[in-house]
């Protein structure tokens, strides 16, 4: 089993830590969930907005 790709790593890091954020910073389980979700659609959109950045900036 090979190692996994760099999307990959941004996906698992970009999951767990939209858990303990949504963890740490919400008191109810809806609200727990809601931001978790919302922190991980930002970790990834991020990521995929400055991987496209580097990439122009580079060519």
């Amino acid at each position: 089993m090979g190692s996994p790709s760099h999307f990959t790593a941004v996906l698992l890091f970009a999951l767990f830590a939209s858990v303990v954020f949504g963890i740490t910073q919400r008191e109810t389980p809806r609200r727990m969930v809601r931001y978790g979700l919302y922190c991980f659609v930002l970790f990834v959109g991020s990521a995929i907005v400055l991987s496209w950045a580097m990439y122009l900036i580079a060519r």
